[in-house]
């Protein structure tokens, strides 16, 4: 990752202390770019030293669709940060959450193709199970799943694979569901284990919370924002590993570099947004499995929309999803025109006023 420009992603409606403070000046220190989305309970002030903050106002006047049809209130305002990450020429993207605490391995060089064991056609895997010999399970796992036992790490094949998406995993209040939190005491602590990759016909969700990217994925960060917080990015997670599988890429899942602090949460709210995943992500991902995908990246606007228009047909997403998708789509087409073309974010901006 050395040489290479690399754009921290992150939404909030804190203030800019504690740990996006930490954030910020771990990203000034190491040369990443440090993008925060806000919203309408965003302060009416917000300046932080390396952070680029948007509020409800700049990102108005931002040249993207989606800034206009995104509702507010909405995690996936965080796609207005990702299409910026890309306006500025970001050859990888990090997102996490602003009650994050990075460690030191957080900011170091990231490798996109690596020598990894990798698990195929092995239907639904608890993943956690290869970082702790502990009962613990992902947000977004089946509850069906949590307890089936995952194929021996030693029995795994190592692979070189090209991995475009990796999710490393969190520390002391990690990405577990609600039923955990309110039955199992945390923090927890994951081991220092290898990592692993999922490659086609396997299934684990993966989150936001500490995940990056690189260009030729950078379609499928596309957030849903018609259905519960809690699943947005566990559905966008299992219509990823499903492009990537078609694309014969690996999604890469390594131990912690970060340690969260959560911030307060309803569990009972939580769980009543995690009830569509607990009764339905098997099934979408069943259906997802069936789709005629044509590989290659210059496929993936296609299959996205393919996919999402399954979980529209099925009646999983509202159909109000779809003008959002084809707003990012457009606005993803425009950014990469643009940085062909070499025009900045305030040229087009002009042209579309005039």
């Amino acid at each position: 990752m050395a040489g290479e420009r690399v754009c921290l992603v992150i939404t909030s409606i804190g203030g800019p202390d504690g740990p996006l403070a930490a954030l910020a000046s771990g990203a000034a220190a190491n040369g990443f770019d440090f993008v925060v989305i806000g919203d309408e309970a965003s302060p009416a002030r917000f300046e932080l030293p390396g952070c680029d903050f948007f509020g409800l106002d700049r990102q108005a006047d931002l040249p993207f669709e989606l800034a206009r049809l995104c509702p507010t209130r909405s995690y996936a305002r965080k796609n207005l940060g990702y299409l910026l990450a890309m306006a500025r020429g970001a050859d990888v993207i990090v997102e996490s959450d602003d009650d994050t605490i990075a460690y030191d391995s957080f900011w170091a060089p990231r490798r996109r193709a690596q020598s990894v064991k990798s698990i195929g056609a092995a239907g639904w895997v608890n993943i956690y199970r290869y970082f702790s010999d502990s009962f613990i399970w992902p947000r977004g796992l089946p509850l069906d799943s949590v307890r089936a036992a995952a194929p021996a790490l030693d029995a795994l094949p190592l692979e070189e694979l090209d991995c475009p998406i990796q999710q490393g995993l969190v520390d002391d209040d990690p990405d577990v569901d609600a039923i955990y939190r309110l039955l199992f005491d945390l923090p927890f602590r994951f081991e220092s284990r290898p990592s692993v990759a999922l490659t086609r016909g396997t299934w684990s969700p993966f989150n936001s919370q500490n995940t990056t990217w690189w260009p030729d994925a950078f379609p499928l960060l596309y957030l849903p924002a018609h259905c519960t917080m809690r699943m947005t990015d566990i559905w966008r997670s299992f219509i990823a590993l499903r492009l990537a599988g078609a694309n014969g890429w690996g999604v890469l899942f390594h131990a912690p570099t970060i340690g969260q602090s959560r911030n307060a949460h309803d569990l009972m709210r939580d769980f009543r947004d995690e009830v569509p995943g607990y009764l339905d992500s098997r099934a979408i991902c069943a259906a997802l499995d069936e789709l005629d995908l044509a590989p290659g990246v210059d496929q993936l606007p296609g299959n996205l929309r393919l996919a999402y228009g399954l979980l529209v047909d099925r009646g999983w997403l509202d159909a109000r999803e779809l003008p959002l998708l084809d707003a990012w789509l457009a606005d993803v087409l425009a950014v990469r025109h643009d940085a062909e073309d070499g025009h900045d974010l305030g040229r087009r901006r002009t042209a579309q006023r005039a």
